[in-house]
Formats: structure tokens, sequence, C-alpha cells
């Protein structure tokens, strides 16, 4: 991830390398359940989305996922390759566990004996 002071030419380099390229398309569920990914139901029909530079726009359908794969061809690939993996041991560290800053003390009633 980018630091704080990162300069804005560099980011904007970073953000246009993510951006989908116009004329790319994507397949989408259709119908009124709410949007899962793109294999969830793989035989209910899909729409076909396409980038106009500012926006995804309706551009099709397909009957189902793998009309829709056939559709959109290398687009979902050039897409993976986009998505930018961490480097090897460079994961964040992992969070110290939470601890109270305020000591807690159980209250040991005296017995009535």
């Amino acid at each position: 991830m980018a630091d704080d002071h990162e300069p804005l030419e560099q980011w904007a380099e970073r953000r246009a390398a993510r951006r989908p390229r116009q004329g790319e398309r994507r397949p989408i569920s259709l119908g009124d359940e709410p949007q899962h990914g793109v294999h969830v139901h793989p035989d209910a029909p899909r729409g076909i989305e396409e980038w106009d530079g500012q926006d995804w726009v309706p551009s099709g359908t397909a009957t189902n996922l793998a009309a829709a794969a056939a559709a959109t061809g290398e687009d979902a690939v050039v897409r993976a390759r986009r998505v930018p993996l961490p480097e090897f041991g460079r994961l964040p560290k992992m969070p110290d566990p939470y601890r109270p800053t305020i000591p807690f003390h159980r209250l040991i009633k005296p017995s009535a004996d």
C-alpha cells in the first residue's frame, strides 16, 4: 500500500492502471435477486456491460455464464492481470491483540460463615 506522502502523479498512475480500459466488457447477474458473484447460479441469464470510459453501460445479454464468458472474451483475463498482488513478505504486520488499559479485578464476596 502506498504511504501517505505519495506524489499525486504516482497515485494517478496507479489508479489509471487499475481502471478498466474503454470498451472492456464484463458479465453481470440479471434478475430481482441481490447482486452476487458472477459464478453464482451459472445457468441464470447474464447481462453484458461495457466500460465507456466513465461508467459501465449495458451492451447485451447472454443465456448463461458460459455464453457470457464467451462474449466477454479476454477482458476478464486482462482485468485479473491488473489486480496488484502484494510482494512476498510485504504483508502488513499483524496487529497486537486487544488488551484493556484498565486492570480488571473480580470482587470476591465474603462468605457468610
